[in-house]
């Protein structure tokens, strides 16, 4: 999963909102992965299916789910995101939503960086019910 990773970047530095904007992609590309492996469906069927899946209200779902199974590291990125200032919120989230959702990215983009496919996907399969 990791893909042209500088592994000298601390990645402990990087803004919350940064490690969001991994973090998004990253989530986006597991749930776009998970819809086509799931059957194979026109575009348009699939980006709806995508698009319930990582709204800021499914998102905060799935991090209500995750975060007591978070280990104190994650735990503390995940309130970084959460607490970041983001500028505004969509008109379609709840502000509480949108801040959890951005935890969630915060999450998911540190553990990338970090190399930590496998935690990554136990995170993710817990999410979908698979685990």
């Amino acid at each position: 999963m990791n893909l042209l990773i500088d592994k000298k970047t601390d990645v402990s530095s990087l803004s919350p909102l940064t490690l969001a904007f991994v973090g998004d992609t990253v989530f986006d590309l597991l749930t776009r992965s998970e819809l086509v492996c799931e059957a194979n469906r026109p575009v348009n069927a699939l980006h709806t299916a995508a698009s319930k899946r990582v709204c800021a209200a499914a998102q905060a779902e799935s991090m209500r789910k995750i975060l007591p199974l978070l280990t104190e590291d994650e735990t503390a990125v995940f309130k970084r995101g959460r607490n970041a200032h983001t500028g505004g919120i969509p008109k379609n989230a709840s502000s509480a939503d949108y801040h959890y959702a951005t935890g969630l990215e915060s999450l998911f983009g540190w553990l990338y960086l970090k190399g930590e496919a496998e935690r990554i996907t136990e995170l993710y399969s817990i999410i979908r019910n698979e685990d």
